[in-house]
């Protein structure tokens, strides 16, 4: 993968475009005048865990045991139910802050930007090709930059698309992110065989 690629990759996953309706409406309760500061102030809150994560990957998956192949399928499998979610948008559970509180880390930073299947990616990025991670950390930046500036841009481009052009520019990328979850699971069925021959190999020795 490359860097552009997996900048590509990372910004289809934190969903910016999905997200505009969501911030726009929980920050319907902040003040104008501070929702720009309280979108960037989360913004660079996810961008540390993310970023916290991309370097602790590898040694986090040494001291849980885990296998790329583990991985990679988990990954996958997170990516394609979150991807099927934005190509087919009736979203079960809904995030929101209670009462008139100003948002803090949850759920804007995380899960909204800071999610699950980000963190997923970007573990396998960092135990696959470690020697590559400053090339990572500049994909991470880069996608983060775009999305966080597509989120400030939220209200103009709302406007602009309308609500059915948000909802193309949403499925489309959930249609770009059902390939690479698609590819993420079957490169960890060959890892997991690949597994299974050096086990069987060792055990048959």
């Amino acid at each position: 993968m490359t860097l552009f690629s997996a900048a590509a990759t990372l910004l289809l996953i934190m969903d910016p475009f999905g997200n505009i309706v969501m911030f726009n409406a929980i920050l319907s309760k902040v003040p104008v005048e501070r929702r720009r500061k309280v979108l960037i102030r989360e913004a660079l809150i996810a961008f540390g865990l993310l970023v916290m994560f991309l370097v602790l990957g590898a040694q986090l998956l040494t001291f849980l045991g885990l296998k790329q192949s583990s991985l990679s399928l988990a990954g996958g499998i997170l990516l394609f139910l979150i991807a099927i979610g934005m190509v087919f948008p009736d979203r079960a559970v809904q995030l929101g802050v209670p009462g008139d509180d100003e948002p803090f880390i949850v759920p804007l930073a995380t899960p909204m930007i800071a999610g699950p299947s980000g963190i997923a990616f970007l573990l396998l990025l960092a135990s696959k090709e470690p020697e590559r991670l400053g090339e990572w950390m500049i994909a991470l930046i880069l996608a983060s930059i775009f999305s966080t500036a597509i989120l400030i841009l939220g209200e103009r481009l709302a406007r602009l698309l309308g609500t059915r052009g948000m909802r193309a520019a949403e499925r489309l990328m959930g249609m770009l992110l059902i390939l690479i979850a698609v590819q993420m699971i079957t490169d960890g069925i060959g890892l997991y065989w690949l597994d299974l021959q050096a086990a069987a190999a060792a055990a048959a020795s």
